[in-house]
């Protein structure tokens, strides 16, 4: 995988415009809420909890259970910790390196692992982070994934204007396929291993562009042309602004023994 990749990985948000235009994420979320199998009284960790804005929604299914919450971003930590209060525990961790002082029921993750540019490694962490008999659910970009965003971001990057800028190539995230999606989850040692992809094409606005789908760039291009890079990407997509978004789900569980 790319630097750029491994580098965005640990990039920060501004959680607080993440948090007001993630819509299509959170709905996203929501649908893969449903498949996860709880009772009410589970340990659950929200593998990149964001804002936590999701992390609330799986809180009202837990009436009796608890939430941990994890996120790289130290912005969408303290966001999150201001939204939940004591109701969920909240640390900063990278995913990749994750260590749980207590095994968990089930893991939940919504359009977090695209950023995590070692698959192979966060399915061992999340493996080791569930008790026997625990489900992964989870959703995040996959193969094709804003295929047109990532054509329209080298087309205005090649421009002579942008010549010199330190910036990532054209492709920042970590879209993998399902066989090889697959493939990784059984050698972590997950069973009843499910993958699959599902297109979804969703209408924006510009901060939605600027915070999400562009933060990458724009934190290294120069303050001067980061509103004309922007104002580039979306004549090349054309209006109305939409984005040709590719969610790979998974589902998957550690043995009972």
């Amino acid at each position: 995988m790319s630097e750029a990749v491994a580098a965005n990985a640990g990039r920060d948000w501004d959680a607080a415009s993440y948090d007001r235009i993630s819509g299509p994420q959170h709905a996203w979320a929501l649908e893969v809420l449903e498949r996860l199998r709880l009772a009410g009284d589970e340990t659950v960790l929200d593998a990149g909890c964001g804002s936590g804005r999701v992390t609330a929604e799986l809180l009202e299914r837990l009436p009796r259970g608890r939430v941990i919450g994890a996120d790289a971003s130290s912005s969408m930590v303290e966001h999150a910790r201001r939204a939940l209060g004591a109701r969920a525990e909240v640390f900063q961790a990278d995913l990749a390196e994750l260590t749980l002082d207590e095994q968990v029921d089930a893991v939940f993750s919504n359009a977090v692992f695209h950023w995590v540019p070692d698959h192979a490694r966060l399915f061992g962490r999340l493996f080791a982070a569930l008790r026997p008999g625990g489900w992964l659910v989870a959703q995040c970009g996959g193969v094709g994934n804003v295929a047109a965003l990532t054509e329209a971001i080298g087309t205005v990057l090649s421009r002579e204007r942008f010549n010199g800028q330190d910036r990532p190539p054209a492709t920042t995230w970590n879209f993998a396929t399902p066989d090889g999606t697959r493939a990784r989850l059984t050698v972590a040692g997950f069973t009843d291993v499910e993958v699959w992809l599902e297109p979804k094409r969703v209408e924006v606005g510009r901060e939605f562009m600027q915070t999400v789908t562009l933060g990458p760039h724009l934190e290294l291009l120069s303050e001067d042309l980061r509103e004309e890079f922007v104002d580039g990407v979306i004549e090349e997509l054309g209006q109305p602004l939409t984005l040709d978004y590719v969610r790979l789900n998974v589902d998957a569980r550690r043995p009972s023994r």
